[in-house]
């Protein structure tokens, strides 16, 4: 049995969350999620603690195509660190943390009105 990282290839907004996971696209996934312009990916972060530059390798391998990344903070809204907030600055993309409830409902109102946002969103109970 091959294992392979959660990948959908395509946008795609988020129809439900909660119970530590995502409904998008008819699947189902547990754990967070990263939603950029290639697709939408299993993302290997647990909790705010985890943010980093590492975290947002992919967002920055697209930045060209990204303006806004929605960063949801699980129930309750975390900021950002100075240093990542700047790295993002240093790419142009405004990156605004929020509740991911917030976030997955900014994230498919500006996908259905085709703008250059992205998601990074934690799961919540």
């Amino acid at each position: 049995m091959e294992i392979r990282d959660a990948h959908f290839p395509g946008r795609a907004p988020i129809d439900a969350y909660g119970n530590g996971g995502f409904r998008f696209a008819n699947m189902s996934h547990l754990g967070a999620l990263l939603c950029v312009p290639s697709g939408i990916y299993g993302w290997h972060v647990s909790d705010p603690s985890q943010f980093c530059e590492e975290a947002f390798e992919r967002v920055f391998q697209e930045q060209e195509d990204i303006e806004v990344l929605l960063v949801g903070t699980g129930m309750d809204l975390c900021p950002i660190s100075p240093d990542l907030k700047s790295l993002f600055r240093e790419a142009s993309i405004l990156a605004d943390p929020m509740s991911t409830g917030a976030a997955i409902r900014t994230f498919n109102v500006l996908l259905s009105e085709d703008r250059a946002v992205a998601a990074a969103l934690l799961p919540v109970d």
